[in-house]
């Protein structure tokens, strides 16, 4: 159900994007483009991918998958505290863009959270998976600085705007965010080993280096 309201809601937001005529880039390819340029998009992506590959068989426990999963979990959550306290006082949608909104910020990370919460599966936590599900996150903000410049200065959040903060102020938030991340991951570990829920199978870890 969680994969299945990421695609109508990727679908929704495509079409919101489409029927817009002005923003900040001039064309509605590049527009719809740079919708996959948001965090919240590549939370939704990676939430609708590891929920449906649980769908098809639940039980996997290889490193690269808990990884991801925990990744998508944290980063949805992130994605829904910042929208409620952030960006939901100050910003208003309508139509297909409400819908849309609605269905990224706030239903995907319900289903998806609630869903790990219930129903697990469990014990796919480890200090390996935790120190891995940053990897995701940084991937997208050097995207996300590399692009900037070369999109017109364009930056989809005021926390990593260097043409208005400067690099050594967004670099200084890089690593308050990336700690910030950590520490939920971490959390997510604590609550992994308390919670109800099936018991997945999974090998030792392998080491991270040799």
């Amino acid at each position: 159900m969680t994969a299945l309201v990421v695609v109508v809601a990727m679908v929704i937001q495509v079409r919101a994007v489409a029927q817009l005529d002005a923003g900040f880039f001039d064309t509605d390819a590049q527009r719809i483009t740079n919708i996959f340029c948001f965090f919240t998009i590549w939370s939704n992506l990676l939430v609708g991918a590891t929920t449906a590959l649980l769908a098809v068989r639940f039980d996997r426990p290889s490193l690269a998958f808990r990884a991801a999963y925990l990744t998508a979990v944290v980063m949805i959550a992130v994605t829904f505290v910042v929208v409620i306290v952030a960006l939901d006082p100050i910003t208003q949608y309508e139509g297909k863009a409400a819908v849309a909104d609605f269905l990224t910020h706030k239903l995907v990370p319900i289903l998806a959270v609630g869903g790990w919460l219930v129903f697990g599966p469990r014990a796919m936590v480890s200090p390996a998976v935790v120190r891995l599900s940053v990897v995701i996150p940084v991937v997208w903000l050097a995207f996300t600085l590399v692009r900037g410049p070369l999109a017109s200065s364009y930056y989809p959040y005021p926390f990593v705007d260097v043409a208005d903060l400067g690099y050594a102020r967004v670099l200084v938030n890089v690593v308050l965010i990336t700690g910030v991340f950590l520490g939920l991951a971490a959390g997510a570990s604590a609550l992994d080993r308390r919670l109800p829920g099936i018991t997945a199978t999974r090998a030792s870890d392998p080491p991270l280096v040799p």
